[in-house]
């Protein structure tokens, strides 16, 4: 018979474990490092909006002022659920990956707010090519019904109502004034960023129109019109 194979030990090495303050040490060292990178990753994706920003409030080669004033900070659109005139519920934030030109009333709309419906629709038509970026929004303050005469000219605006409390937690007007006497101008990432001035009529429009159209352009780089996964 042939001789039996000797057993042999299995070959082990064995290696020195760590000290806890080296695992600690390397830890933060990972930590620190991906929170740098997180704020990079930030950095690059907000860079072209802080620079159209900056083009249009900071860098004025021409001395020129603008007619809106600017909302610091900006505020998002606040997480609340409104209805449109038909009673279904709207995310509110749904309204994001527009900019959004924005007036507030009460439904049975008189006066100063019919006034503020022609000239939204007015400055996003002026806009020309650039008016598919734009939408024009009315928020309704109240359960008041919307008149019939009204609603053929609000075919192409988006009409929600909104319940006062959550739209004073997020626009607020001029010292002195009512939310209703303003146009508000909410970004497309969803930051009200620019009031213009209470009491906006055809003369005053022209100075607005000025200020959408310098943003138009300063944000054309990264800005596209129509919502993610929507038709313009």
């Amino acid at each position: 018979m042939p001789e039996r194979a000797h057993d042999t030990p299995l070959g082990l090495t064995v290696h020195a474990m760590p000290s806890p303050e080296a695992v600690l040490v390397q830890d933060g060292r990972r930590t620190r490092s991906g929170r740098w990178t997180m704020l990079l990753l930030a950095l690059v994706c907000a860079a072209p909006v802080i620079a159209s920003y900056l083009a249009y409030y900071v860098v004025r080669p021409e001395g020129r002022r603008n007619f809106g004033t600017l909302i610091d900070p900006q505020r998002e659109i606040p997480a609340v659920v409104a209805t449109d005139l038909s009673g279904r519920p709207v995310p509110l934030q749904s309204l994001k990956g527009q900019w959004l030109l924005v007036s507030v009333a009460g439904g049975a709309c008189e006066g100063a707010c019919q006034n503020h419906l022609y000239l939204q629709r007015q400055l996003r038509e002026i806009l020309g090519k650039e008016k598919d970026r734009l939408d024009w929004v009315w928020l309704v303050s109240d359960s008041a019904r919307v008149p019939d005469a009204l609603l053929p000219g609000l075919s192409q605006a988006t009409v929600l109502r909104v319940p006062p409390d959550d739209l004073a937690r997020w626009l607020t007007p001029e010292d002195g004034h009512a939310l209703g006497e303003h146009l508000y101008l909410v970004d497309s990432l969803g930051h009200w960023m620019l009031r213009f001035p209470p009491g906006l009529d055809k003369a005053s429009a022209a100075q607005a129109k000025r200020d959408l159209e310098r943003l138009m352009r300063a944000s054309v780089s990264w800005d596209q019109p129509g919502r993610e996964g929507t038709t313009p």
